[in-house]
Formats: structure tokens, C-alpha cells, sequence
């Protein structure tokens, strides 16, 4: 194995220390940009699944693999910085990939980046609505920021960012939902009601 293989595994790994840029408006624990990109590999499958048209989930999987990548080099700049800051994420894709046995996986990325075939719109909605996911968990622990960004920006990002009608409604449910149901209604006492005796 090469040295720029090893170099890229340890590189990939950082993700994990790599904190979504609007932590710092949150002030609280969210997930890293590692954490974000496995969730949107699952999001993104569902919401081709549900469109119920002709996509290539490997293609789908590849690109939300590798979405946030560059932000080894580059951070995930929050919204305010990214008023006063383009990072140069071609440059850091380019230099993040070179010289590595997976330097193909660039080509994934700059499909992604152009958002022209479905399997991209699918992962960018993807990629939007984790946050949406992980603003119901703040919200849940009782934040009150995501109940002002819902309104103050969320809603049009649904309406005039999203590209599926599958997105969309994930969205639209995702505002009623209970982000603790899954656990509630897998208690062991439901499943098993001798499980106290």
C-alpha cells in the first residue's frame, strides 16, 4: 500500500473530529461530518426508493460516501461564514484524492458537485434533510433554536431547495413526527409483556 493511501485513510478519519459548521450558533453537542455522511447514505437510498423511479443505488451510496469529503481540508463552514468565505472544495477534492488507489472516486464527487443526473439531486436532498433530522433531535432535548430556523429559513429551503416531491414530504412529515417513537414503541415490556415478572 502506498503512503498516500495510508495518508488518505487517516485523512478520511479526521471526519469524526470535523464538527458541522453550525455548532457554533447552537452551542451544543451535534454530530461530526462523519456522523452527518452515514446518515445521509441511508436518507438518500430511502428517498430513491420512495420516488419509485429507475436510479443506480450504487451510484446514489458512492456519492453520499464521498458529499463531504474535501471538508477534511476545507471545514464545514456555517452559514454566516459562508456570507464572507468560498472554500475552494475542487482544490481540496483534487489534492484529497491524488496519488490514492481510489483517485476515480473524484469523478463521484464532481458529478455530485454538478447536480445534472437524479442520483446527485437525490444525495443534495439527502444532505439537506439530515439537518432537519438533527434540528427534531435538538429540538427534542429542548433547544429552541431549530423552531426559529424552521420558520426563518427551513421551510424555504423546502420549498425552493429540495428537488424531489419525496424530499419534500419526508420534510413535511418530519415537522409532526417523534423522534423518540422508535425506541417507545420497541420497548421491551410492548414486545415481551412478561419481560418484568
Amino acid at each position: 500500500m502506498s503512503n498516500r493511501n495510508l495518508e488518505f485513510l487517516f485523512e478520511i478519519a479526521t471526519l469524526r473530529n470535523c464538527p458541522r459548521g453550525w455548532i457554533q450558533h447552537m452551542g451544543v453537542d451535534c454530530a461530526s461530518v462523519l456522523e452527518h455522511t452515514y446518515r445521509v447514505m441511508w436518507l438518500a437510498l430511502i428517498i430513491a426508493r420512495l420516488e419509485k423511479t429507475q436510479v443506480d443505488e450504487n451510484k446514489i451510496i458512492k456519492m453520499a460516501f464521498v458529499h463531504d469529503l474535501p471538508e477534511t481540508r476545507t471545514s464545514d463552514l456555517n452559514y454566516v461564514a459562508k456570507g464572507y468565505v468560498t472554500p475552494n472544495e475542487q482544490l481540496a477534492a483534487d489534492d484529497l484524492f491524488k496519488q490514492t488507489i481510489v483517485e476515480d472516486y473524484k469523478d463521484i464527487w464532481e458529478e455530485y458537485e454538478k447536480r445534472e443526473c437524479l442520483e446527485a439531486k437525490i444525495v443534495r436532498d439527502a444532505d439537506n434533510l439530515d439537518l432537519d433530522f438533527e434540528q427534531k433531535e435538538l429540538e427534542e432535548r429542548g433547544h429552541k433554536l431549530p423552531g426559529k430556523w424552521k420558520e426563518h429559513t427551513r421551510r424555504t429551503i423546502r420549498n425552493d431547495s429540495l428537488y424531489t416531491e419525496t424530499a419534500k414530504k419526508i420534510w413535511d412529515e418530519l415537522q409532526e413526527c417523534d423522534p423518540q417513537s422508535w425506541h417507545m414503541n420497541s420497548h421491551k415490556y410492548l414486545k415481551n409483556p412478561n419481560a418484568g415478572k
